[in-house]
């Protein structure tokens, strides 16, 4: 019996080495599978690969954010920023253009006294242009007789002088230009508002703005490219502030013309007129040209264009308008002919065309 139970013993003992050795073996056949280092070598390849479906949606949603963002960025190319000219162009119409049927300048009745002040526009915007003004003394400080013009447009100084000079009131946004973007919609107010508006007008050289004509930033632009930002974000608020369209091409050389601009602040709307008798540098004197005094100046083979506010440059021989058959029925008749300004004794002189009786009409 004692024999027997040490058998057992020496068995059982055989057992527990032999389960130990397979347990071992078969740890040590397993390991591979499991060893980190493969697995990390092996792992991310598919984990780049698993989202790699390029036509499920995840994909494609994940790819158009990618692309639309940089699109968007590259096409604003920090221009389009809150209060920027070119934001505000962003929120003009693009249309083609309107037709003229129905066009005359003298709807907006340009000139007129809309701020009540007793003096004509044109004058307002040569006190409010000009440095170093002369006014005609007895006139309540309205009249300009003499002064400098530093030219936006021409990038240049020159003198002003009312007997023989060389200046015109520009419309920015030209009215030939507004009817065909929506200004032929405006009532009676609406169009005299615009003809008007300090922010729409400048005093510039009579030849560049003849030049101009009516046309739009995609067919002129001025000569001094220092001044093309402020003249194009200019256009844009008179736009947008009379709910005005653009056309195709118009907004395209607008866009051209802010990408050089560095983020061109939309122009300000809250232009004033200064009083009468104000002005840089002001003095008055008696205008001396005697009444009835006629145009020396030859003939002017240009006119001022549809969109072109005539200031006075001399234009048109002159002869005694005794028995004279001449007649303008009004300015843009006188202009169109080259006959303006139209002086007393002039050919065609009429007081429906001097607004201001002083002798010079259509000026």
């Amino acid at each position: 019996m004692p024999l027997l139970s040490s058998s057992r013993r020496t068995l059982a003992a055989l057992a527990a080495v032999l389960s130990l050795g397979l347990l071992s073996g078969c740890a040590e056949d397993a390991q591979p599978t499991v060893d980190t280092a493969a697995s990390s070598t092996a792992d991310p390849t598919p984990t780049r690969e698993a989202p790699e479906p390029s036509s499920g949606p995840a994909a494609s949603a994940t790819s158009d954010d990618t692309d639309g963002a940089g699109e968007e960025d590259e096409g604003r190319a920090g221009s389009a920023a809150t209060g920027t000219a070119s934001a505000m162009l962003d929120e003009l119409t693009v249309k083609g253009r309107a037709p003229k049927t129905g066009y005359d300048g003298d709807l907006f009745k340009w000139r007129s006294d809309t701020d009540h002040n007793g003096c004509d526009t044109r004058n307002d915007v040569l006190r409010r242009d000009l440095t170093t003004i002369t006014l005609k003394a007895g006139n309540q400080g309205c009249i300009v007789l003499a002064g400098t013009l530093d030219d936006p447009y021409a990038g240049e100084t020159s003198d002003f002088d009312r007997s023989a000079n060389a200046v015109d009131i520009d419309h920015v946004v030209a009215r030939s230009n507004a009817w065909q973007t929506g200004a032929f919609k405006f009532d009676e107010e609406t169009l005299k508002e615009f003809g008007n508006d300090p922010l729409n007008l400048l005093a510039v050289s009579s030849s560049l703005n003849r030049q101009k004509g009516d046309g739009d930033a995609a067919t002129w632009l001025p000569p001094n490219k220092s001044f093309r930002c402020e003249y194009v974000a200019r256009q844009i608020a008179v736009k947008h502030k009379y709910e005005l369209w653009v056309v195709p091409a118009e907004k395209a050389a607008m866009e051209r013309v802010l990408a050089k601009c560095d983020d061109q602040p939309a122009f300000a709307d809250d232009v004033d007129w200064p009083g009468p008798g104000e002005g840089d540098n002001v003095t008055t004197k008696e205008e001396t040209r005697p009444a009835g005094q006629k145009s020396s100046s030859s003939s002017s083979s240009g006119s001022t264009g549809s969109g072109s506010s005539s200031s006075g440059t001399t234009s048109g021989s002159s002869s005694s308008s005794s028995g004279s058959s001449t007649f303008f029925e009004n300015c843009t008749a006188a202009r169109e002919a080259g006959a303006a300004p139209v002086r007393s004794g002039d050919p065609g002189y009429g007081s429906h065309l001097d607004r201001d009786g002083d002798g010079i009409a259509c000026e």
